[in-house]
């Protein structure tokens, strides 16, 4: 049976002073509710992908092989990829964890969720997904799949957050991406070439567990 938890209350005054404790209650909600989600990977990618796409099916895979092996599930709660990465956690039989985003043009969750949160500032649904992460698998996606990937990428580097294994899926997707930064940035210095080992580009699912596995042999970190 689906859980869902609210994270605010309409009735609030909508002042800014007032807003705080929305957004206070927000957090509380979120660190309560997610706490008790064990070794969770958060899903990222493109909500537009149809069911037969070959990267929907790569993602419900992956969730599935991923939840078989006892990870948890969380993704953006929407359609496309996250949908993929719930469902293939449902059919696992496996904690499939859906972080919803309220907005103007309602997002209505998929149906593979059996915990489900909703959140009215993007802000604090970000905090969730980098707070309760054991890993982070990002699969094809657009201008909010980048900035997902990239935030992350920014709080590792900066050791904001506990160090994660990060991974792109569908190396042929991320190549060109890869290999810009590699030129641009590494080259012109505003990145140090070992930030480029903060990630790990992958093709399968068994790839994906397999990357997981590996950062957490012995000393934290790939080698």
């Amino acid at each position: 049976m689906k859980k869902t938890v609210t994270t605010f209350d309409d009735n609030f005054a909508s002042s800014d002073t007032w807003r705080i404790f929305r957004i206070m209650s927000e957090f509380v909600d979120g660190f309560e509710g997610l706490a008790k989600i064990k070794r969770g990977v958060t899903i990222f990618g493109s909500k537009a992908l149809p069911e037969d796409h070959p990267y929907y099916k790569c993602a419900c895979d992956t969730s599935y092989l991923l939840a078989k092996s006892g990870y948890s599930i969380i993704t953006g709660a929407g359609q496309g990829i996250m949908e993929a990465a719930n469902r293939g956690a449902a059919k696992a039989k496996g904690t499939s964890v859906g972080l919803n985003i309220l907005i103007p043009k309602e997002q209505v969750p998929n149906p593979y969720i059996n915990y489900l949160m909703e959140f009215r500032y993007f802000f604090v649904r970000k905090v969730m997904f980098t707070k309760y992460s054991y890993a982070s698998v990002v699969f094809p996606g657009g201008f909010g799949t980048l900035d997902e990937l990239f935030e992350t990428l920014s709080l590792i580097q900066a050791q904001r957050i506990t160090s994660i294994p990060l991974i792109l899926v569908i190396e042929e997707y991320w190549r060109d991406m890869v290999k810009w930064l590699k030129q641009r940035l590494v080259k012109e210095g505003t990145i140090d070439r070992q930030d480029m080992e903060l990630f790990r580009m992958v093709n399968t699912p068994a790839e994906v567990l397999s990357a997981i596995k590996d950062f957490y042999k012995g000393p934290k970190g790939w080698k």
